[in-house]
């Protein structure tokens, strides 16, 4: 059964938790089906747990003309996270463009890119408004101290890709832990894509397909949790042990905080925090099946 209210724990961890990216797989919605979508959940009882919308850059068009309806008509706030292009240059200039035109009621004010090198992310440090939060998917290598580091100089965040549609697209436990304990030392927050819709750790199809390859899916819950432990200095193994926990009774949540395991306790101040500096977000291309997720587990 659901509860009618949300225990405080859960909100501290859950709010605007989820980046909605119905156009990438395995959901590849149409653009008229995801901003449906996402403009239901605005105004479904669970819409405190939707972040933004999570666009290409060279889609915002198509998206303003699904969308226009819905956000400018009801005066709905719609943000955007975009997805920049090869052309940086050209990236910030049609988001500077689009905002111009359709602010307040849609706004892009978010934007994801990819960097490989410490190199690349001071050229485009340089030339972003300081208006537009950015995040920089970067790979996690024997180099991501020296990326986490630019990106702490820099005053930029960090993305890590925590999963896809095939088994090999899903980093070990260890790569995932040291990217977030580089990133809690640095003070750079950080965001995750891909493979997290489900709140605990599962065996699931990797896809919506039929017959479909199964693979190990971290869940949200043992991830964001496992930040709120390194806050508190625990050791790399005992977060890997709890990202390796898929038993719902051992999360404990009440108002007070998220007792794990009987032992290990995040309290729900701590929890906020961690959600305002530290782990930001997730983008999933499902909002619906974490949804019911919780509900099965009696958190919603």
């Amino acid at each position: 059964m659901a509860n009618s209210t949300p225990t405080n724990s859960a909100r501290a961890l859950l709010t605007e938790i989820i980046d909605y990216a119905g156009l990438f797989p395995p959901s590849a919605l149409s653009m008229t089906e995801a901003v449906r979508n996402y403009a239901a959940y605005q105004h479904s009882i669970y819409n405190w747990m939707l972040g933004r919308f999570v666009v290409p850059v060279s889609r915002l068009d198509e998206f303003l003309a699904n969308a226009k309806d819905f956000f400018q008509a009801d005066g709905d706030v719609c943000r955007l996270s975009v997805l920049a292009g090869e052309d940086i240059d050209g990236t910030l200039r049609t988001i500077e463009n689009f905002n111009r035109a359709n602010a307040p009621f849609i706004v892009c004010d978010a934007l994801e890119l990819k960097a490989e090198t410490a190199a690349q992310i001071e050229i485009i440090a340089e030339i972003l408004p300081p208006n537009l939060t950015t995040y920089f998917e970067i790979p996690i290598s024997k180099d991501l101290a020296d990326l986490v580091s630019t990106l702490a100089i820099c005053k930029q965040r960090a993305k890590i890709r925590t999963g896809g549609v095939t088994v090999d697209a899903f980093p070990r436990n260890e790569a995932i832990v040291r990217f977030m304990r580089t990133c809690l030392a640095a003070n750079v927050p950080f965001k995750a894509t891909a493979g997290l819709h489900h709140p605990l750790r599962c065996m699931k199809p990797l896809t919506y397909q039929e017959n479909a390859p199964e693979g190990i899916m971290n869940g949200f819950l043992n991830v964001f949790l496992g930040v709120g432990l390194l806050q508190q200095g625990y050791h790399s193994r005992l977060i890997s042990d709890l990202f390796n926990d898929n038993r719902a009774d051992n999360f404990l949540f009440d108002d007070e905080g998220i007792l794990w395991r009987q032992e290990y306790f995040v309290s729900t101040p701590l929890l906020r925090y961690i959600r305002e500096k530290n782990v930001i977000s997730f983008g999933s291309c499902s909002f619906d099946e974490p949804v019911m997720d919780l509900l099965e587990l009696e958190l919603l």
